[in-house]
């Protein structure tokens, strides 16, 4: 039976679509109390739209200014008087460029929200988790292999994946666990292959072992996996979610 996550406090960021909206879905709908934030005001909205629970907020939040973190989390371990759970979603998908072709804009914009927001995240949480609690940060596929023209995303994700196993080291022995997952091909609004159309689509699916990309909701049913007592000796682990990507 899949765990019981019934008065459990969750922080989601990047819940304004995608992953982060399908994850908010899948906890909401199990219990959980979900605190949501994203860039995307209007996209949260629709997100609470379709949540099937009343215990939930929403809050705008750009992860890469810390001083909005802090002040979001704070609110939220005020009110609860704890934090459980932790899934830190927001990330910017890459535009292919070679390195040549990238700007010092370009490298802030996806080391600051990709990388930067999933350390000042968790450095805010680190002090209202209770124990038994854990952290699932969003790697990539890109985060365990290079590809041309991604150097500046990849090495935020090869960041993201060095960053947990560390932290799943710092914070084990507190009672916390510290794992990533690293989705493939994901049929997401922000994927640049399904804003490109279906041809792109098609070609990239001839990879993928299953021939097809990755469903949101297959993704969230990992990161609640990882959260349930079911995953309660899975720590500093990596979880490729990409249907046999070759």
């Amino acid at each position: 039976m899949p765990s019981d996550f019934t008065g459990k406090v969750i922080i989601i960021t990047g819940a304004a679509s995608g992953i982060g909206r399908a994850t908010a879905i899948k906890l909401a709908s199990v219990g959980a109390t979900v605190h949501l934030s994203d860039v995307n005001e209007d996209g949260l909205s629709e997100t609470a739209k379709l949540l099937k629970s009343k215990t939930y907020s929403t809050t705008v939040v750009d992860v890469s200014q810390t001083a909005a973190i802090n002040e979001w989390i704070q609110r939220i371990a005020d009110e609860h008087k704890g934090i459980d759970h932790v899934f830190s979603c927001a990330g910017i998908n890459p535009t292919p460029y070679s390195l040549t072709d990238t700007s010092d804009e370009y490298w802030d914009k996806i080391v600051n929200t990709n990388l930067r927001g999933t350390y000042a995240l968790t450095r805010a949480c680190i002090p209202h988790l209770t124990s038994g609690a854990s952290i699932v940060n969003v790697a990539s596929v890109l985060g365990t292999r290079g590809a041309a023209r991604m150097a500046i995303y990849s090495a935020t994700k090869w960041g993201v994946i060095g960053f947990t196993k560390s932290m799943a080291l710092e914070l084990g022995p507190k009672g916390v666990r510290v794992n990533a997952v690293a989705p493939g091909y994901i049929d997401t609004p922000t994927n640049s292959n399904v804003v490109e159309g279906e041809e792109s689509v098609r070609a990239l699916s001839e990879k993928v072992g299953v021939r097809r990309f990755g469903e949101a909701e297959e993704v969230a049913d990992v990161v609640a996996w990882l959260m349930g007592s079911e995953a309660s000796y899975v720590n500093g682990s990596v979880i490729e979610i990409n249907g046999g990507l070759h």
